[in-house]
């Protein structure tokens, strides 16, 4: 509608930029075009997650959005199986980790975790959003807190700032 330009660049392995023109004149109506340039930074990366859920649904929707950050994703259904499988999986960069599961909440399993592994970055996520939920969950040893239902855009924007 401005008679400008967008246009991007991608490469893959290291992520795209967006570009643009948008005309602009002077204050004598001379047409003079004016460029610049916004990049957006999305680098892809090559991270090992874990994804604890419990729910199935929300298991597939979260594998779906966190593909495009990981070359591996292991999933759990528990907090006790978290804690083993980071175990076995030292270099596990990222966990998804549901606060509300079966046999070891989220917390407790986060607990553990920071035990032997105090390098892994922690995201929980509780579909209870409730009014101090986040400060248990930081507390409990997690870097950041989502509140479900989780918006891919959220989720996405999250993982990119932490790990650029």
């Amino acid at each position: 509608m401005l008679n400008g330009k967008l246009w991007f660049k991608s490469t893959e392995g290291q992520g795209f930029s967006f570009s643009f023109t948008i005309p602009n004149s002077t204050e004598k109506q001379e047409k003079i075009q004016h460029t610049e340039e916004v990049k957006i930074a999305f680098n892809r990366k090559n991270l090992k997650i874990l994804i604890a859920e419990d729910d199935e649904s929300s298991l597939v929707y979260l594998s779906i959005l966190v593909k495009q950050f990981g070359n591996e994703i292991l999933t759990v259904r528990s907090g006790l199986e978290a804690v083993e499988t980071c175990l076995e999986h030292p270099d596990i960069d990222l966990i998804l980790m549901d606060i509300r599961m079966p046999v070891m909440n989220g917390y407790e399993a986060t607990r553990q975790i920071r035990k032997f592994n105090t390098g892994v970055i922690i995201i929980a996520k509780t579909a209870f959003a409730l009014s101090g939920d986040y400060q248990m969950a930081i507390d409990a040893g997690c870097n950041k807190y989502i509140s479900k239902p989780i918006q891919k855009d959220k989720l996405q924007l999250l993982i990119t700032k932490i790990f650029n």
